[in-house]
């Protein structure tokens, strides 16, 4: 037999031998697809709380982070919902002064760079 044959037949065989399994789907319901409303916000709180840049912050502050989530853990789930309101919508680059200073150095470059 020659290769091309060989080839053929094995993978007509395991194209058989691997479509006996039977696959299943159905739907799910939303507390499946995304976890509750209240679950979720403390789950974002707790995030943030466990990032090094936070935990390093609360401690300049003289709050130990593990005891910021043991308060956490003891909030009602509708003050964990408005603290994740909070970091939800708070700016991205802070209190907005990264900006201005990105501002100032790029036109000190282009004014060292471009003057005549």
């Amino acid at each position: 037999m020659n290769l091309r044959k060989i080839t053929c037949r094995a993978l007509v065989v395991s194209v058989f031998a691997l479509s006996v399994q039977g696959a299943s789907a159905g739907m799910i319901g939303a507390e499946q697809a995304m976890p509750s409303g209240a679950q979720a916000d403390r789950t974002l709180v707790l995030e943030v709380l466990a990032r090094s840049d936070t935990s390093a912050q609360l401690e300049s502050m003289g709050l130990d982070p593990q005891r910021a989530r043991e308060r956490v853990a003891a909030m009602s789930d509708q003050e964990v919902g408005q603290l994740a309101q909070e970091i939800r919508t708070a700016p991205a680059g802070g209190n907005g002064w990264g900006v201005a200073a990105v501002i100032i150095i790029a036109a000190a470059v282009w004014y060292f760079v471009f003057r005549k």
